[in-house]
């Protein structure tokens, strides 16, 4: 096969609507529409709000983000509208040489999107643009090969959007079983703050104020962007000496110690694993030990609920740095059921999670199918 350039596969369309309104369209399309790596269009503008763009595009039609492609924006048109000038639409310039199902993985490939970023320019916001993309070359196998490729492309596609799709409600189950604890809570005015659901003899408190740049073989010192998830990320953690850490014994923590942010990103919580024993935090995290009167996964998935997160956020002050202080994060009240109510709505969060986690597993295993097919099948 003889490479073939991009401009004599594909038409960029420059069709131009300066009243959508008045034209019956109804929805427009920016980049911030059009989501890294999924070629489905899932939020819109609706052209009634205003919308200051012209450029058009019909259904079936490919959008291709421009503007930092490194971000590696392309979509399938399921709908006409019109979209930024930051957005290329493409389309297939003849089906007989190459299909028009075929266009969005082109454009999503790997050798597509090096020569892309290759050839943007701009420090603040690169753009490429259709001068230097037109020069692309790529093999184009015969259009039976180019059915095979886009038919296994679109079902790994597929999979990925099930996949993201039961994520979604999983992830709504989750918040509507925290969401049914709180209400039931509410309605039998059963609440207790913070501070009364802590160990007695280990008060909330912050941590380090100045840990030092790093000690080899020191004390691990956790900081927020440490648990940006939900879970600590143990790699590279700062050390800190053990002078430093002794006069800070009041933060030192053990296994199963509750974690929450408290300047800058308020609100990320994360449990102290085992192996963390003996650590300790910054002064941007607090520590909450918890009594074993309450299940500390309910007290956890209670504070990372909408209900009691809009709690936290009404409390944070600062302008350069914003946080919420020590004395506020004890009064943060906490709805509170029966011990065996707490261990039963537990147990359903923890299969929540559990399947959470499985479908994320099998979500990344089909983008990775779908990456290696990409690969192998339009490099």
């Amino acid at each position: 096969m003889t490479p073939t350039r991009l401009a004599d596969l594909l038409t960029l369309s420059s069709t131009r609507t300066p009243n959508p309104a008045s034209a019956g369209i109804d929805r427009f399309v920016g980049l911030e529409h059009i989501e890294p790596e999924n070629l489905h269009i899932r939020s819109w503008g609706l052209v009634a709000d205003g919308t200051t763009f012209t450029n058009t595009f019909k259904r079936g039609q490919v959008l291709f983000g421009k503007r930092r492609a490194y971000q590696r924006k392309v979509a399938v048109a399921d709908f006409d509208g019109v979209c930024s000038s930051d957005i290329y639409v493409f389309e297939s310039k003849d089906p007989n040489v190459l299909l028009p199902e075929l266009v969005p993985f082109i454009l999503q490939s790997e050798g597509f999107y090096e020569y892309a970023v290759k050839t943007s320019a701009g420090s603040l916001s690169p753009r490429t643009n259709w001068t230097h993309l037109a020069n692309y070359e790529l093999l184009v196998p015969p259009v039976d090969e180019q059915r095979r490729i886009a038919d296994l492309l679109w079902a790994a596609d597929d999979a990925i959007m099930q996949y993201e799709n039961l994520l979604e409600t999983t992830k709504v189950l989750l918040q509507s079983t925290i969401e049914e604890a709180i209400k039931e809570a509410q309605e039998h005015n059963s609440w207790a703050t913070l501070n009364e659901l802590i160990e007695s003899n280990k008060p909330i408190t912050y941590g380090i104020l100045k840990p030092g740049t790093g000690y080899p073989g020191g004390i691990p010192v956790i900081k927020v962007k440490d648990y940006p998830d939900g879970k600590i990320i143990e790699d590279n953690l700062l050390l800190t000496s053990p002078e430093i850490e002794s006069e800070y014994k009041r933060s030192r923590l053990k296994a199963g110690d509750l974690l929450i942010s408290i300047r800058g990103t308020v609100g990320r919580l994360a449990f102290v694993p085992p192996s963390l024993d003996g650590a300790n935090i910054t002064q941007d995290t607090a520590r909450i030990s918890l009594s074993d009167r309450v299940n500390h996964l309910y007290v956890r998935s209670m504070l990372e609920s909408n209900h009691i997160q809009r709690q936290i956020k009404s409390k944070i002050t600062g302008l350069a740095v914003q946080g919420i202080n020590i004395g506020e994060l004890r009064k943060i009240e906490v709805p509170i059921l029966s011990r065996e109510e707490q261990d039963k709505v537990s147990d359903e969060i923890l299969q929540i999670r559990n399947s959470i986690k499985e479908i994320e597993k099998h979500l990344e295993l089909s983008k990775d199918l779908k990456r290696k097919l990409l690969n192998s099948s339009l490099s």
